[in-house]
């Protein structure tokens, strides 16, 4: 119910009904992303590429292993994962750039984290599917 909550403020933020249908399919797994990630649920794997890259605002980059193995063990956990701003958003053939804002709280290693992140996201279509290939994470001011 959360995600369907989430997606709905997403729609109404955006004005939802000027995107075509593929963008707003890949709307929606943005806004999944966020969700299963707030619930630490390992569904989250299925919204990457099987060569999904994350680049972390402490430098640390991951690959899919590492991402399933530090998500699942609870290296990492997520209380919640908001976003603030959509800055930009753009679909081209099969692939799309996402930048926005989310303030992230958490657990790394069983110490609090609190931050605002500005987030480069690639998606591509793969199979008739959105899936993350690649995400970049800076600290953000804003």
């Amino acid at each position: 119910m959360k995600m369907l909550q989430v997606f709905l403020m997403f729609c109404f933020v955006l004005g939802l009904s000027q995107h075509s249908r593929t963008e707003k399919n890949l709307l929606f797994q943005v806004s999944k992303l966020d969700s299963l990630m707030e619930e630490n649920d390992s569904k989250i794997l299925d919204l990457f590429s099987d060569d999904v890259s994350f680049g972390h605002s402490n430098g640390w980059v991951q690959n899919y292993a590492d991402f399933k193995k530090d998500f699942e063990s609870g290296k990492v956990k997520y209380e919640s994962v908001k976003q603030t701003e959509l800055k930009e958003f753009k679909t081209k053939n099969k692939f799309a750039i996402i930048r926005r804002i989310i303030a992230v709280k958490g657990f790394y290693n069983k110490e609090i984290f609190d931050m605002k992140l500005s987030v480069l996201e690639f998606w591509i279509r793969q199979k008739g599917k959105w899936k993350l290939w690649s995400r970049q994470a800076v600290s953000s001011k804003i």
